[in-house]
């Protein structure tokens, strides 16, 4: 019998991309989202736009389902999330608790939410030089910002609803995923996409100075999205009730990753360090645990991953400089509308 599935924040980045994953694997498949995708037409059977902050929307949109994947969530890079943070906690919440029980009332039985790395602790990640973090290293709990204490609190109502209701709850914890088809400028873009963005714009108006905000020196980890919607179906699928890592363990500094993006643009940089919001000193995944629960782990090299996602936000800023859109994308309209409020 075929599974059908939900997948909520379906216009946004990785949701786009598991839809799609999903359709692979034979699912029906729902989206469900405040906005259609942005870059390509969705593959889903049924799309809804509709505001998930509200009860009701979430009760329309679960009916029907055996699975839930609950990725919705109002949310950016670090300069979006540092400035945001009563609006964000407040939307996310609401987005989480409404969904979740509404689960509950039409008998879901599995339920995927994603949290974040940034539920981890600002004292364990001082230092560029990092040690890699594990699952239970976010107790004592010290976030950064209300996006990583909201995603804290929806981990803690998964594990309560799995405990008092016996709904099978899986958790993901992202490691900056990026990939094409992502927001790419704007300001809620991530930095893999931010750098490809401005290197982009270095190679084809030949201004070659590219800003980066903070010294560069801070590290990360990087998931590719085949990856992450790979590993979000393996955990899906899997018995592993508790909150998991899932990124690449692989760490490198954000002048290193301009460095490789420059590279695969065939271009020369200069580097021109301003002030501006940077997150925590340094951030890395230990897989672990992800090995022993899944017998895998995230496989995409950083250089193929940063390569796929060049080549195509080159293609954007060049559209973008010559004034050109995608005629498809702008004048497609929704059959089934289900309109309840502005978009987030």
């Amino acid at each position: 019998m075929q599974t059908r599935v939900l997948v909520t924040g379906a216009g946004g980045f990785i949701g786009h991309h598991l839809v799609n994953f999903l359709k692979r694997q034979g699912c029906w498949v729902r989206g469900v989202d405040v906005k259609w995708p942005e870059f390509m037409l969705t593959q889903a059977d049924d799309f809804r736009i509709a505001d998930l902050r509200d009860s009701a929307a979430c009760d329309e949109a679960v009916r029907g389902i055996d699975h839930i994947y609950a990725l919705a969530a109002d949310m950016g890079g670090m300069g979006f999330i540092s400035a945001n943070h009563a609006q964000i906690l407040h939307n996310n919440a609401l987005i989480n608790l409404h969904t979740i029980e509404a689960a509950r009332r039409h008998g879901i039985k599995r339920y995927f939410y994603a949290s974040s790395a940034c539920v981890y602790p600002e004292y364990r990640q001082v230092e560029a030089d990092v040690t890699a973090l594990k699952e239970e290293h976010a107790y004592p709990a010290q976030p950064q910002d209300g996006y990583g204490w909201e995603k804290l609190i929806s981990e803690r109502l998964c594990e309560y609803y799995m405990g008092d209701y016996e709904i099978q709850t899986r958790v993901a914890r992202f490691h900056n995923v990026f990939g094409p088809l992502g927001t790419w400028d704007g300001g809620r873009e991530k930095v893999p996409a931010a750098l490809c963005r401005k290197i982009a714009y270095a190679k084809i108006i030949g201004n070659r100075e590219i800003e980066i905000w903070g010294d560069g020196q801070q590290t990360r980890s990087f998931c590719y999205i085949d990856d992450c919607v790979e590993g979000i179906y393996r955990l899906m699928q899997s018995d592993h009730g508790e909150p998991l890592n899932l990124g690449s363990d692989r760490l490198v500094t954000i002048n290193q990753l301009a460095d490789m993006i420059a590279g695969i643009a065939n271009v020369d940089i200069t580097k021109k360090h301003i002030p501006g919001p940077q997150g925590v000193r340094g951030r890395n995944s230990d897989n672990s645990r992800l090995r022993e629960a899944l017998g895998w782990e995230p496989c995409v090299s950083l250089e193929q991953g940063l390569a796929q996602t060049y080549a195509w936000i080159e293609k954007q800023v060049q559209q973008q400089l010559s004034g050109r859109v995608n005629p498809v994308i702008k004048t497609f309209q929704p059959s089934n509308p289900v309109r309840l409020r502005p978009a987030i």
